[in-house]
């Protein structure tokens, strides 16, 4: 892993870029394998519980949208979609081909987006992306200039097509009543239209004192997203999504917070991450069913 803890483990090796591919083929066409398998997609539904969140006092109505959605499993069918920070222009480049008529189509994911640290104006990701066909996003965060932005979206979106360009902002909960409604204002000033999109982990990420792991907190990850709800609201924009990194695992001890407690002293029990640190399962349930009753309110 390029990411591993040990010196050894980060030297580079071009051949980890092939691997990856393959590897995210292989999980593609497993992830289709159980969405075309209706008797597994049933059982998987049937799974869904809430017992965690007892000690909540929005439990009773959670339990009943849980025991809705094993009733109806028909309702949890959806479509597959992928989307990736597009980093590695050399990788990127050879996975995008040209449709005759159309224009020019990155193959690799249906959506890939420009990093906080790679969206420079005259800069190559820029140049790349300018020329794609795909729904292209952008992450945006503290160190973005209001006026940068009004330039960078009219460059990324020039036609000015609705839901091409999803704009992911990242700032912090500390930090995005300082700079969303800037940003904000300065995107309607461009006349581009964008979704926005809230990313409620990055900005959010510290060393927890007691283990000095990598760690985010759930009520940090969602007072940043239900605070760009507020904002968006009050300043004439809609919020159309959030962005978080979480893991099936349940076990997984990475962030702390939530219903199931995990605490800083005990992050260090299953944490298994060697790059940022993930919402385990329950908290990612616990999230979206938080984020959808703020929406709701």
């Amino acid at each position: 892993n390029i990411n591993g803890f040990e010196p050894a483990h980060r030297k580079w090796d071009p051949k980890r870029l092939l691997d990856g591919y393959w590897h995210s083929a292989a999980t593609l066409n497993y992830l289709r394998t159980l969405q075309m398998d209706e008797a597994i997609e049933g059982e998987m539904l049937g799974k869904i519980s809430v017992d965690f969140m007892q000690s909540s006092p929005s439990y009773a109505k959670w339990s009943k949208l849980a025991a809705e959605a094993r009733e109806t499993p028909e309702a949890g069918a959806s479509a597959i979609f992928t989307s990736h920070e597009a980093m590695q222009l050399d990788l990127e480049e050879a996975l995008t081909r040209c449709v005759p008529g159309k224009g020019f189509y990155n193959l690799s994911a249906h959506m890939v987006w420009i990093g906080d640290r790679t969206r420079q104006l005259l800069g190559g990701h820029v140049e790349y992306f300018r020329g794609l066909k795909n729904p292209i996003g952008c992450k945006v965060g503290p160190s973005m200039k209001a006026a940068e932005l009004e330039s960078l979206v009219q460059i990324l979106n020039p036609e000015k097509l609705e839901g091409k360009l999803i704009l992911i902002t990242r700032y912090g909960v500390g930090k995005i009543e300082e700079h969303l409604p800037g940003h904000i204002r300065a995107v309607a000033n461009s006349g581009v239209p964008v979704v926005w999109q809230c990313d409620g982990v990055h900005g959010n990420t510290v060393t927890a004192a007691a283990t000095k792991l990598k760690t985010r907190s759930l009520e940090d990850v969602l007072g940043e997203c239900i605070k760009a709800m507020a904002i968006h609201s009050a300043n004439g924009s809609v919020l159309a999504g959030v962005h978080l990194e979480m893991t099936g695992q349940a076990s997984v001890t990475e962030c702390v917070g939530g219903c199931i407690g995990i605490t800083e002293e005990g992050l260090a029990e299953n944490y298994e991450t060697y790059c940022d640190p993930r919402l385990n399962f329950a908290q990612a349930v616990e999230a979206a069913l938080r984020l959808g009753e703020a929406l709701s309110s």
